[in-house]
């Protein structure tokens, strides 16, 4: 079994900055790409940012120069730091990871999403 799990959503002010975990567990072989998503109520889920896992980065021109994310492949942990942050910034955002998990039949990399964690951007 393998679970993501989000956590560091919360409520923000316009300008403000918030950190989003997201941790990997349960019988994890390899994970290649990490990324985030995010889903604003009435939109389509959207590709935020993903880092593969020798740490090439790839962003949404949306939040580029504000949102940084990174990972940490010892702790199979990815991370997003979101600074400057605008009301549009507000959704429920996932993490989900390239993975493959050998206690799973057959063996082959599948994607994991996390169940989201929400921000709030708002004065």
């Amino acid at each position: 079994q393998v679970q993501l799990v989000e956590s560091g959503g919360g409520l923000v002010q316009p300008g403000g900055s918030l950190r989003l975990s997201c941790a990997a567990s349960g019988s994890i072989t390899n994970i290649n790409a990490m990324a985030w998503y995010r889903q604003a109520p009435g939109k389509l889920r959207e590709l935020v940012a993903q880092i593969t896992k020798g740490g090439n980065t790839n962003y949404a021109g949306s939040v580029k120069g504000r949102f940084t994310i990174s990972r940490d492949n010892a702790k199979n942990t990815v991370y997003l730091q979101m600074d400057s942050l605008k009301p549009e910034d507000t959704a429920v955002y996932y993490c989900n990871a390239d993975l493959l998990s050998r206690a799973i039949i057959p063996i082959q990399y599948r994607d994991y999403w996390g169940k989201g964690t929400l921000v709030t951007v708002s004065s």
